[in-house]
């Protein structure tokens, strides 16, 4: 094999495979990222075995070829080559060498027949589902799955595909986080469930981040995949029954107060500090016209500060995990919040006031303290 690429091309593609490959070389060949040179582009591939993705880039091809680099050392070598055209030539030593102005390297290959073959996307063509509003569920949702309960259908998120309507879901048992959004898919097509796991949404996201084309979400009988700018993600799905998420979300939550997100997510912050590491519990005091948030660790101190709200109704007082609270006010837009509540002890809802795209709900369980 030997072609000649641009830097830039060959660095874009190779920086979104840096999160599939294995690092742990449990398999030494998941640490490699597999090299096709045909035609006038060169594509590229790397999985895990669970998550997968495939991309291209163009190039001039010498000589058509595939070949496995590993992808880590090998990305760091583009990086940092000055902005100009890389050449890479497979030698009949077995090495390869990577080439750019005064520069060169050779490094070792693995076998190419030993990098597992990823699935095929199904035939048909697929869902279309509008790129904006699922990076926006992504956002909103990743955050709140768990990457340990031995309850593995909990360590991904679900994902509801209707004609009129998507839905993700994630919840870690503490606390859940839904998005709704509207679609205008196909009628007659029916409704589809995938619990997408942990690693494959997080790809997801740095997939989705630039660009505004819509992309095509298909489904085989154990795999999913997301075709988006040409690339494709392919991911098992975690096989499993995943909660009944309606049944979580309060419906008789009859107190509310609106907050302004940054001042919110600052004193929680400020306050934050001197709370417990491990609990990271801070309380909420909350009476006519203020709210008081504290925290008190008896190694470190106390902290505390009030915000002057609309509320009229009874006091009480509700503490919470201050990460929990923090990374919904991050992935939150809109300049005002709403937090509903009951009591001490049930499920608190937040929602962000005035977001017209898409329904955002977060439960969180208060604590005991």
């Amino acid at each position: 094999m030997e072609l000649v690429v641009r830097k830039t091309d060959l660095l874009k593609e190779l920086q979104l495979f840096q999160g599939i490959v294995e690092r742990k070389n449990t398999i030494p060949i998941l640490a490699n990222v597999l090299l096709e040179a045909k035609g006038d582009q060169v594509r590229l591939a790397a999985t895990d075995l669970e998550v997968g993705l495939r991309g291209s880039c163009p190039a001039s091809v010498a000589k058509a070829g595939s070949l496995t680099l590993p992808a880590k050392k090998f990305f760091e070598i583009v990086k940092e080559l000055p902005e100009t055209e890389i050449r890479i030539e497979e030698e009949k030593n077995g090495a390869v060498k990577v080439a750019a102005d005064r520069f060169e390297a050779r490094m070792q290959t693995l076998p190419k027949d030993d990098f597992p073959t990823l699935p095929e996307l199904p035939a048909g063509d697929g869902a279309l589902i509008n790129r904006k509003l699922l990076r926006e569920m992504v956002t909103k949702t990743q955050f709140a799955i768990t990457g340990e309960d031995t309850r593995y259908f909990l360590n991904g998120a679900l994902f509801v595909l209707r004609h009129d309507g998507m839905t993700l879901v994630a919840t870690d048992g503490h606390r859940l986080a839904l998005v709704t959004a509207p679609r205008d898919g196909d009628k007659s097509a029916e409704e589809s469930r995938t619990i997408l796991p942990k690693k494959t949404l997080s790809e997801l996201g740095r997939l989705l981040a630039d660009g505004d084309a819509d992309i095509r979400f298909d489904r085989g009988e154990s795999h999913i995949f997301f075709e988006i700018d040409g690339r494709m993600l392919v991911s098992r799905m975690i096989d499993g029954q995943f909660p009944a998420y309606e049944r979580v979300i309060p419906k008789n939550n009859d107190k509310r107060i609106e907050f302004e997100r940054d001042r919110f997510q600052s004193a929680i912050r400020r306050v934050a500090l001197l709370s417990n590491e491990r609990s990271r519990a801070v309380k909420f005091s909350i009476e006519s016209g203020r709210v008081e948030i504290a925290s008190h660790t008896p190694e470190l101190g106390e902290a505390r500060e009030q915000i002057a709200v609309e509320y009229g109704g009874p006091a009480m007082s509700i503490s919470f995990n201050a990460q929990y609270v923090l990374e919904f006010l991050n992935a939150v837009q809109t300049d005002g919040i709403a937090v509903e509540f009951k009591d001490e002890v049930s499920q608190t809802v937040m929602r962000p006031v005035g977001a017209t795209d898409y329904d955002y709900t977060y439960v969180v369980m208060p604590m005991r303290i």
